[in-house]
């Protein structure tokens, strides 16, 4: 079974950007302003940086973007 790489996605509220980190992709560290955007950056990253860490070269690349967000919102008082 092939390895399926964990990616975490945090929002920053100061910066207005998603943040995504990895344990299993050593070296990654990039932004977005979307989770869209975010996902179309690393498509193309985790690859490269699998490569340059010397990971077998494999056609695909499985991941696994988890998103985490924290917001307050408030009910509306009639």
């Amino acid at each position: 079974m092939q390895k399926i790489f964990f990616v975490r996605a945090e929002w920053d509220e100061e910066a207005s950007v998603w943040v995504a980190t990895s344990d299993d992709v050593p070296g990654l560290a990039t932004e977005a302003d979307t989770l869209e955007a975010l996902s179309i950056k690393l498509d193309s990253m985790i690859p490269e940086l699998l490569e340059a860490n010397g990971y077998p070269d494999v056609q695909e690349v499985p991941f696994e973007l988890l998103a985490r967000k924290f917001s307050v919102t408030h009910r509306a008082h009639g």
